[in-house]
């Protein structure tokens, strides 16, 4: 059987009719047809170093090779590094050298034929008697006559809903005392009366009256009087 030597890529592969092989990936489209260069044909006790012939080969796909991890390592000075790597690779098919072509595919097993079946085996008569005989028919069910149905008990009326009974008036509410503002005793105659005209009233008036009782601060005792006074004229 012929073979060929053919180049593709700088790389040189041994090839056959019929043969598949990966090569480093082509610009040649998915299913179509090229020529390598051919560096020699042999086979059959001749080898032609010049040859003259052609090799025709198909596109069988594109596709990635294994995958090649490479790492790097430096001893006592902590540089580590990993990289990977994927070739891109051709499948190819070698379809003929020369005229020489790839071998048919076998061809498929046939299917077994039918074996004649003797007559002998065949279906022989029925006897009468094992013939199948008329099947009574079912009767239908007779239908039943309706059943009277007894009178329904009418349900008893509901009786009057009982008046419930009036409750007595809720007790008053407790009367709201007012405070001071949260946090009053912390605050200086300058904070006081920057804040007190955001005040409201009944807060400035309890708030008069804890000054008066316990601080005692002139300071403050001015300003809440005057935003007092200025909530009134607001009125």
């Amino acid at each position: 059987m012929s073979y060929a030597v053919i180049s593709l890529g700088g790389k040189q592969y041994r090839v056959r009719p019929g043969e598949r092989l990966l090569v480093d990936k082509l610009a040649t489209d998915e299913g179509a047809t090229f020529n390598p260069r051919v560096l020699l044909v042999g086979g059959d006790g001749t080898t032609d170093l010049s040859p003259t012939t052609t090799v025709t080969a198909r596109v069988v796909g594109h596709q990635l090779g294994e995958k090649i991890r490479i790492g790097k390592y430096k001893k006592r000075t902590g540089y580590r590094k990993h990289n990977g790597y994927r070739s891109r690779l051709t499948q190819i098919e070698i379809e003929s050298i020369g005229s020489a072509k790839k071998p048919a595919a076998a061809k498929k097993a046939e299917a077994p034929k039918a074996v004649p079946v003797p007559k002998a085996a065949q279906s022989e008569p029925v006897p009468k008697a094992a013939q199948s005989e008329p099947v009574p028919k079912a009767e239908a069910p007779k239908a039943e006559a309706p059943k009277a149905e007894a009178p329904k008990a009418e349900a008893p009326k509901a009786a009057p809903k009982a008046a419930a009974p009036k409750t007595e008036p809720d007790a008053e509410a407790p009367v709201r005392v007012a405070h001071p503002p949260k946090g009053y005793e912390d605050l200086t105659v300058a904070q006081i009366a920057e804040a007190a005209s955001g005040w409201r009233r009944p807060n400035l008036e309890a708030a008069l009256e804890h000054e008066r009782a316990n601080a005692k601060r002139k300071g403050a005792i001015a300003a809440l009087e005057s935003a007092l006074a200025a909530k009134e004229d607001g009125s």
